[in-house]
């Protein structure tokens, strides 16, 4: 595990690693999102310090309408706490409300390269589908870096889709502490990624060959967290297969079948291979997919009801002073390191 800093955990090392990551607040979760990533999230609250962010400034880097942000964040803040991040156990809070996000992502630019940054996959994704490119949707991974460190961050819990942009925040963090600091003492805390075994990746219902994404154009083959029991049950009725009519786990050459199964293995804590044997035909495995999905959000979607925004505002409120209280003490040491003048 990496070396924690007595200044950036009172008393020293922690006893149980610190867990952070990351959403943003652009549409209603996806079943991708919460088996990809958000599940685990809740889960590893029983074991690790979870500090949970809504990350509004990442959301900006592509046009917006004016307005949309602000509802956008309570609404995903409602979705976190639904799915069950507790406020009692972790910290939730908004990246705009912790002014050191901003500052130390300056710094983490200055030790990222040009050619890292063009490298990655999401850049280029999201650069072919729109107008205008900002240059923010460029450097947001050194921002992303930023969000990540600022906590001491020892593990990320993300779908597989972030795994580059874990690594690239290793890079950086390192090269950070080479320049900056000292074999004794790094600087930064290096983290690691955690991504579950099943439901890493969760593909579009109609297109098994693209993950399920809210920038994709396809509702018939996304699985929103508040859709109701008659649209899930729908959609996966239509869901993709092929032809042969035969139940294996092959991503390759059977992608709509796979996926069926890694969603089926992801709600019910099974196995995908294990789980191919038990059917025959792909009608009952769609059935029972469908319905271990709804057992899954049913309690999702009446906590979420059961929310009103004063209470959520209160929480993030709570949240943003916690993480203050974490993030100044971490940039205080980089400064230092930095040796820029206090």
């Amino acid at each position: 595990m990496a070396t924690n800093h007595a200044n950036g955990r009172a008393g020293g090392a922690a006893e149980r690693p610190r867990a952070f990551s990351g959403i943003q607040p652009t549409g209603t979760i996806h079943l991708g999102n919460y088996l990809g990533a958000l599940m685990n999230w809740s889960a590893m609250q029983d074991t690790t310090d979870g500090i949970y962010c809504i990350v509004d400034l990442h959301a900006l880097s592509v046009p917006r309408e004016q307005g949309e942000i602000r509802l956008a964040t309570i609404e995903a803040a409602k979705d976190l706490l639904a799915i069950g991040i507790d406020p009692e156990r972790s910290i939730l809070f908004v990246q705009s409300h912790v002014r050191e996000h901003t500052e130390l992502a300056w710094l983490i630019q200055c030790v990222t390269g040009f050619g890292e940054l063009r490298r990655m996959t999401q850049f280029k994704d999201k650069s072919e589908s729109n107008d205008f490119v900002s240059s923010a949707l460029f450097t947001y991974p050194a921002l992303q870096a930023a969000d990540i460190l600022l906590y001491d961050t020892d593990v990320v819990p993300v779908g597989d889709d972030q795994r580059q942009h874990v690594e690239l925040t290793r890079d950086v963090a390192i090269r950070f502490n080479n320049r900056y600091g000292n074999d004794d003492e790094p600087v930064l805390v290096v983290p690691e990624h955690r991504i579950p075994p099943a439901g890493a990746r969760v593909m579009d219902l109609q297109n098994p060959e693209a993950k399920m994404s809210k920038s994709l154009d396809s509702p018939a083959g996304t699985v929103n967290l508040l859709d109701t029991e008659g649209e899930i049950a729908k959609k996966f009725k239509r869901a993709v297969t092929d032809s042969d009519g035969e139940v294996r786990f092959d991503p390759e050459t059977k992608p709509g079948v796979s996926n069926l199964l890694t969603i089926l293995a992801s709600a019910t804590g099974g196995e995908p291979e294990q789980l191919a044997a038990d059917y025959t035909q792909y009608g009952p495995l769609k059935a029972d997919a469908a319905e271990a999905v709804l057992e899954l959000l049913r309690p999702v979607q009446k906590r979420r009801s059961e929310l009103d925004d004063d209470q959520v505002k209160a929480i993030l409120a709570d949240g943003a002073d916690r993480a203050r209280a974490v993030a100044a003490g971490v940039m205080d040491r980089v400064r230092d390191a930095v040796d820029l003048l206090r």
